[in-house]
């Protein structure tokens, strides 16, 4: 019988050691429809890693339209762009004009805050995003979570960004 248990207490140790480490705080309001348009505005890259933002996004548009998003389009980034800088208000302010003008009723936007990998002989990917569904028209946050995550030597940025993200968007209240 302790064999047994022993044997159990190594394989929970084994799940969490192969799962990395994570945390996530989320905050939810009332379900959300998913037959309402919604649209992707632009991720806010605070990392030093150019275009984290955006390689965010290209998942984020999968895993939404996972979770039954379907009417889902992505607004207009602006001409302009330098790789290392801040999207600044006013980009996120013509994003939502954007989404108005298109009739769009919720925008999901947030920010990659790390998107790296941790100095040391694994190279562990780290990291940190922020998502958050506004209403469009009155700019009130209905939905946010967010969340760290880092990986093993062998994991890729893109891979454990795509399961925290996807942990992320699974805590999106989304009703018919």
């Amino acid at each position: 019988m302790r064999i047994r248990h022993l044997a159990q207490l190594a394989l929970v140790v084994g799940v969490i050691l192969l799962s990395g480490c994570a945390v996530t705080d989320v905050h939810r309001t009332e379900p959300l429809s998913r037959q309402a348009q919604w649209a992707l505005l632009p991720l806010a890259n605070h990392s030093e890693t150019p275009l984290a933002g955006q390689k965010a996004e290209a998942s984020l548009i999968t895993l939404l339209h996972q979770r039954g998003i379907s009417s889902l389009s992505q607004a207009p980034r602006p001409t302009q762009q330098n790789f290392l800088a801040l999207p600044s208000e006013q980009d996120y302010q013509a994003s939502l004009d954007w989404a108005q003008q298109q009739g769009v009723r919720y925008g999901v936007t947030g920010s990659v805050d790390e998107w790296q990998y941790k100095a040391g002989l694994d190279g562990e990917p780290a990291i940190g995003i922020s998502l958050r569904v506004v209403d469009v028209n009155t700019g009130t946050i209905l939905w946010s979570a967010s969340g760290a995550r880092t990986g093993w030597g062998f994991s890729t940025t893109s891979g454990v960004a795509q399961k925290l993200m996807a942990d992320l968007v699974d805590t999106l209240p989304v009703q018919q």
